[in-house]
């Protein structure tokens, strides 16, 4: 039997618990799941690339293994779905919010299936109790030093200096 191996992209800027949910979720989906940061040099990231990194494989190892799950933690630039050939993978794991998330999503997934039609999209609902977290959200919480607890794993947290 063939291997499914996932590949779930985002900035992670940082971790949230929307991110953590997609997580789980995909771990039910596939055998190895890959979670890829996307850098990206012209953009100046909250955290680093490496704490980020490092904050993933520090949440996601648990439930990989509660799921009986390889995960695998990299880096990446350039087209996602480009990366997602590299590194083996059949299947594009994508969280879904709202119906802004699945609009833009749609398209992405028109384009990537043009130029690598054996990798599948599937779309992970995000659960109510998340749906309304965004990095892009939480990001600007903290940086005018609101409190991001309810959003955020504890591990993240720290990272921020909170």
């Amino acid at each position: 039997m063939t291997q499914r191996i996932g590949f779930y992209p985002g900035s992670f800027d940082p971790v949230t618990n929307g991110h953590i949910d997609v997580i789980e979720r995909a771990c039910k989906l596939v055998d190895k799941l890959i979670v890829a940061i996307g850098v990206h040099a012209a953009k100046s990231p909250y955290l680093s690339a490496e704490a980020r990194r490092q904050l993933l494989g520090e949440v996601a190892a648990p439930i990989a293994q509660r799921h009986g799950v390889a995960v695998e933690i990299t880096e990446f630039d350039g087209l996602m779905v480009q990366a997602a050939q590299r590194l083996g993978a059949t299947i594009v794991i994508r969280g879904l919010r709202d119906t802004t998330d699945y609009n833009y999503e749609m398209q992405m997934v028109g384009m990537n299936a043009q130029m690598a039609p054996e990798v599948q999209t599937v779309f992970v609902p995000s659960s109510p109790y998340v749906r309304h977290i965004s990095a892009t959200l939480v990001r600007q919480i903290a940086e005018m030093g609101g409190d991001v607890t309810p959003f955020v794993p504890r591990t993240v947290l720290k990272a921020l200096g909170k």
